[in-house]
């Protein structure tokens, strides 16, 4: 008998496991004659004796099973079944040559890159890992043939559900790609602001932020207060002669550069100068003034901190997870006390440490009703659970090794010469 192929149906890439081909045969006899005889006898030999030889390697080969995984350093995945929405996690787990376990967690669905666990463990077939930098840790336990771990994903006061899967080159999730690092702007450029929108900040929306995305930049719920000491690396009592408005009006702005790359930070500050002049029509001159104020310096055991390297030129990121949990990366020191003396305390911060470059740290602590002030937030009582963290000034000196005092220092103060209310769009 002799098939003709009249048609294969279309290959899609819907699902790859389950690819088909499917055709349609047309039979044709034809006639057997004695040549055709004796392939078929030879043939017939070869039909019933390949199936001896066959069986005998598949049996072999069945008698050394491969060996099944057991250890915990492999790619691990599963899915994080969050309030908002499910996140597909990945665990990339190693070992470095002193044989310490290296975790790197990626969450795909949020585009974001790989973090790296701040402490991790595997013993007793309980995989354990922390990532200070957004709160988060988990426990699991892995199960008796090594193929998952179940355990739970916390972060916060939430705890979650988490299994992971161990991966397989089949079923492996793939990993985007972080997005390609913005070049910076020329060190010698003189950038403003192309185009920019100033308008009121929504009566209900929550929270506040001054952003940098790219080269955009981006305020939400901001006063002229927080973009005078932002720009100009003041606090609060340092803007003195000002109307009551430019600490009550709120406003979201959203800048676009007129020059390409990522600006530095005294490129960015510059530029928001530039917007203040032109849309609120801020004019000041400088003053001295002896103020109440706070000074950092290092603690008598020294700096508990970690140096960031990995880019000297690029924009640092602080930001609070909730109140009295700061997360620092990339910063200077000049940095820290800006924030801690516009958002945190009420009045401004000295820095004394002498300590030079960008570090990395966490600072968390139970702040009091003096503090936060500057974001306009109402911090609750403290509580008297047995694991809360400790007071500012205590969690300053126990976790980063600095100490923060009290005290008075002649302070330079801006004086409002002229503001207005910004022009329009």
């Amino acid at each position: 008998m002799e098939a003709t192929l009249n048609c294969v149906s279309e290959v899609t890439e819907v699902d790859r496991k389950k690819q088909a081909v499917r055709f349609a045969a047309t039979h044709v006899a034809h006639t057997v004659g004695l040549g055709r005889k004796l392939m078929l006898c030879l043939a017939s030999l070869v039909m019933f004796g390949a199936p001896a030889f066959g069986l005998t390697c598949a049996t072999d080969g069945q008698t050394q099973p491969a060996t099944a995984k057991t250890g915990i350093e492999d790619t691990w995945q599963g899915t994080l079944h969050a309030p908002q929405k499910d996140l597909r996690t990945v665990l990339k787990i190693t070992k470095n040559d002193a044989g310490a376990l290296k975790v790197m967690m990626y969450s795909i669905d949020q585009g974001a890159g790989g973090m790296t666990a701040s402490s991790s463990s595997f013993a007793d077939g309980v995989l354990k890992y922390g990532i200070e930098m957004i709160d988060g840790t988990y426990e699991g336990k892995i199960s008796s043939d090594g193929k998952s771990i179940t355990g739970t994903w916390k972060q916060g006061n939430s705890p979650m559900s988490l299994v992971f899967e161990r991966a397989t080159p089949e079923t492996a999730w793939a990993i985007p790609e972080p997005p390609p690092r913005l070049p910076p702007m020329a060190a010698d450029a003189d950038p403003t602001f192309e185009v920019a929108t100033v308008k009121p900040s929504k009566p209900d929306q929550p929270g506040k932020a001054l952003m940098v995305r790219g080269n955009r930049f981006s305020t939400i719920n901001t006063t002229l207060t927080d973009l005078i000491c932002f720009a100009y690396d003041v606090q609060q009592k340092q803007i003195v002669g000002a109307p009551d408005w430019i600490t009550t009006d709120k406003f979201d702005i959203a800048a676009q550069p007129d020059l390409p790359g990522t600006p530095s930070g005294k490129q960015l500050k510059s530029m928001v100068q530039k917007l203040l002049a032109d849309r609120f029509q801020l004019k000041f001159h400088r003053d001295k003034k002896e103020l109440s104020a706070y000074v950092l310096s290092t603690g008598k055991n020294g700096p508990k901190l970690k140096q960031d390297d990995g880019n000297p030129n690029g924009l640092p990121s602080l930001f609070f997870r909730q109140l009295g949990y700061l997360t620092v990366q990339n910063a200077t020191m000049g940095d820290f006390t800006r924030l801690m003396q516009s958002a945190v305390l009420d009045r401004p911060v000295v820095d004394q440490t002498g300590l030079q470059g960008k570090w990395d740290f966490v600072l968390k602590w139970t702040p009091d009703e003096s503090q936060f002030s500057g974001m306009g937030v109402k911090v609750p009582p403290p509580t008297d659970a047995a694991d809360a963290p400790p007071p500012l000034f205590t969690a300053i000196q126990e976790q980063i090794g600095l100490k923060l005092d009290a005290g008075k220092a002649p302070v330079e103060v801006l004086a409002l010469d002229h503001v207005e209310k910004p022009s329009e769009n």
